[in-house]
């Protein structure tokens, strides 16, 4: 049904909003209704305030579970994914994807690489943002992995700001190789301040600067967590 709902908005919408923004934002609402109907998923969204309704910006997240999926779309503001390309053959899901164009990737594969970016520049110069996981792929441990180049060179090439995104406890919707949902799970999204790539030398600079920011911010709110849990 709802997959069925995604198509109807597709089809009427497609006249008059060419980057898919109503599009998505029905996809955020899909998305959300596994919180909304699940009382033991719990997801709090801070910070949606430095979120651009319009106009280029490189979001960029760490990444825990497949859950991500689910909290980001929380964030209920335009943006296209880069994911990995086989989720763009899953039925229904994948589906959508493809209705939205959001951005698929093979990851280690030189063409995809470049046709990826390319996709990503032209979102951004038609004022849309893109939403990307550097670390390439989910962590097992939760620590947040080295990153990889591509947001930020995007970043300094369309000069759009880098917007951080912390994600936290969403390992416990579905773990890296995990194969069930887990029962109880509180999350929580941090949308951190916009960040000028213009005040960087480099791009190894930018992004080792964002990771550190991203790094900060999860340990503060995972501390700030156990505190209320001891209390």
């Amino acid at each position: 049904m709802l997959f069925v709902g995604a198509l109807l908005v597709w089809a009427v919408t497609l006249p008059f909003d060419r980057n898919g923004r109503i599009l998505h934002l029905y996809s955020c609402f899909w998305a959300q209704l596994y919180f909304y109907v699940n009382p033991l998923w719990h997801l709090k969204v801070d910070g949606r305030e430095h979120l651009p309704w319009k106009g280029a910006a490189v979001l960029v997240s760490n990444h825990e579970s497949l859950g991500d999926i689910l909290v980001l779309f929380g964030l209920y503001r335009p943006f296209k994914w880069v994911s990995k390309a086989s989720n763009f053959n899953l039925p229904l899901i994948g589906w959508n994807m493809r209705f939205n164009r959001y951005v698929p990737l093979v990851r280690g594969d030189k063409a995809s690489i470049a046709k990826m970016m390319a996709q990503c520049e032209y979102w951004l110069s038609r004022g849309v943002p893109i939403l990307m996981f550097p670390e390439g792929t989910r962590s097992s441990d939760g620590n947040v992995k080295p990153f990889k180049d591509g947001a930020f060179v995007l970043a300094m090439k369309q000069r759009c700001p880098v917007i951080p995104v912390v994600l936290t406890g969403t390992a416990r919707t579905l773990p890296k190789h995990g194969l069930v949902l887990d029962t109880t799970a509180r999350c929580h999204v941090q949308v951190m301040p916009p960040v000028d790539p213009s005040a960087f030398e480099d791009v190894p600079a930018l992004r080792e600067h964002v990771r550190n920011l991203i790094i900060s911010e999860k340990a503060r709110i995972e501390a700030q967590t156990r505190d209320a849990s001891g209390a």
